[in-house]
């Protein structure tokens, strides 16, 4: 994909989530644009919807009827769809599970450009982020960027304890921790030995 305008990956939010709204499709924004939202670091990647998998060919459909560009790729969590050469993913299944009801529970409504929706909870966004980390998927860049500009609003604590499976997600807080970014985890009490006899 070329390198897009910030301004370019703004409109495509704009008009695609007035889409699903005009739709009825609940929809929680997620990924780089929920943290945007929240003062994180602008992208110029994509803009991606939580969609519940019951919704996401109404979603789809719904973004089709715009003359979007619509696609069901061979991955079997998400559909596409491009506003221009912006690519808008309509995420149902992340890390290969259905959208669970937490993410629309765990999302506070913020006015996002103008325009009101719900905005993933950042521990979704990063837990995310990092158990979708693999071998063959292995880029730290964006979610240490979101680390360095929202770390005082994530509990870390709870983020660590979702991934905690995962040897990329380890690997992660061995790096932000080293830099100075994330504080290092608290250590549980030890528990007290018993005495010796005397």
């Amino acid at each position: 994909m070329t390198v897009l305008g910030f301004q370019s990956v703004i409109d495509a939010l704009k008009i695609s989530a007035r889409a699903l709204r005009e739709a009825e499709v609940p929809f929680v924004l997620g990924g780089g644009m929920a943290c945007w939202a929240r003062g994180g670091p602008e992208t110029d990647h994509d803009v991606d919807f939580m969609i519940r998998p019951q919704d996401a060919e109404r979603a789809l459909e719904a973004l089709g009827k715009l003359g979007m560009r619509t696609e069901h790729p061979p991955e079997d969590w998400l559909y596409k769809a491009w506003h221009d050469d912006v690519l808008i993913d309509l995420i149902f299944a992340p890390i290969g599970e259905p959208l669970d009801d937490h993410w629309f529970a765990n999302a506070e409504e913020i006015e996002v450009t103008a325009v009101r929706m719900k905005v993933a909870a950042l521990e979704d966004v990063v837990s995310t982020s990092l158990l979708a980390l693999s071998e063959q998927y292995l880029r730290y860049e964006s979610v240490v960027m979101i680390a360095r500009a929202l770390r005082e609003q994530i509990d870390w604590d709870e983020v660590r304890t979702r991934t905690s499976s995962s040897p990329f997600a380890k690997a992660f807080f061995t790096l932000v921790e080293e830099l100075g970014i994330v504080p290092r985890a608290r250590l549980a009490p030890a528990s007290s030995a018993p005495s010796a006899a005397a």
